[in-house]
């Protein structure tokens, strides 16, 4: 073989090996374009590296935050097999479409949501799907999709480094992340395996958000640390990335979730979350 013709591994390929190889500069990227028809300035994604941890929460709530402020904002669900958020915003499909593209269904709130749940017939029927079936669906909710105009498009995605966050971060323009975990010391190893993969590909992380960190007591007022002490500022230190909120288990908050009523939460543990996306 000729010194420099191809670049045989990695492992074995260094910057000297590699001056004058034809391949070098023709990494081809991978990003998918977004629907014609839409302009989305900003995509956050909403990660955790395991499931239970309130994920969705967050993703919406940062999502009718960002309304609020009267910013276009939308939720792009890859939760595939898991969704959640129609559920919690009370919305229903079928979602329909037309020359543009698939239309989502907006909230009361006017966020613009788009998930499995508003194209399945039976909205509780599972999704037993591969992972390069799932992955593909992700990529047609971010160009076969008419968002329109958005300032921010939240993608909610599966726990974990798997298929689909793997999809996200390759086929989607990301401009960041926010890592939602719970107090467990457990879940902080999981958390740094999130943000190494993140780091691995080159997508900033805005910060951490730590769910489930008390329970206020409605008598007295006392914090009650339901999963133990926090270890988040501790992690958040080692991994060199801010902490943005420390939300507590909040019954009322799940009651509306469930009950459609997402939209008239107030949640004011997210603000500074909800600054740090709005200056990305």
């Amino acid at each position: 073989m000729a010194e420099n013709e191809t670049c045989s591994s990695a492992s074995s390929c260094g910057r000297e090996s590699c001056e004058g190889c034809p391949s070098q500069g023709n990494t081809q990227s991978m990003l998918e374009a977004c629907n014609p028809f839409s302009s989305v300035k900003k995509v956050i994604g909403v990660v955790s590296g395991k499931g239970g941890v309130g994920k969705s929460f967050v993703t919406a709530s940062l999502a009718g935050a960002m309304r609020k402020k009267g910013y276009e904002v939308g939720i792009l669900d890859a939760d595939i097999t898991g969704p959640s958020i129609p559920k919690m915003y009370g919305v229903h499909g079928p979602a329909e479409g037309s020359d543009l593209g698939l239309f989502p269904i907006p909230g009361e709130d006017g966020v613009k949501i788009m998930s499995l749940n508003l194209l399945m017939e039976d909205e509780e029927a599972p999704v037993v799907w591969r992972g390069p079936v799932i992955a593909s669906t992700v990529k047609q909710f971010w160009h076969d999709v008419y968002w329109g105009d958005l300032d921010y498009l939240f993608v909610d995605m599966p726990p974990g480094t798997g298929d689909v966050p793997l999809t996200v971060f390759q086929s989607l323009p990301v401009d960041g992340i926010v890592i939602v975990t719970s107090p467990q010391e457990l879940v902080q190893l999981i958390v740094k395996k999130a943000v190494n993969m993140a780091n691995m590909m080159n997508i900033p992380v805005l910060g951490l958000v730590e769910n489930y960190s008390f329970l206020k007591c409605p008598d007295c007022g006392k914090e009650i640390s339901l999963f133990g002490d926090s270890h988040i500022d501790e992690t958040a230190e080692q991994m060199g990335i801010p902490v943005l909120a420390k939300m507590p288990l909040h019954p009322e908050y799940a009651r509306m979730a469930d009950e459609g009523q997402f939209h008239k939460i107030e949640n004011p543990y997210l603000h500074d979350a909800v600054e740090k996306v709005e200056t990305i």
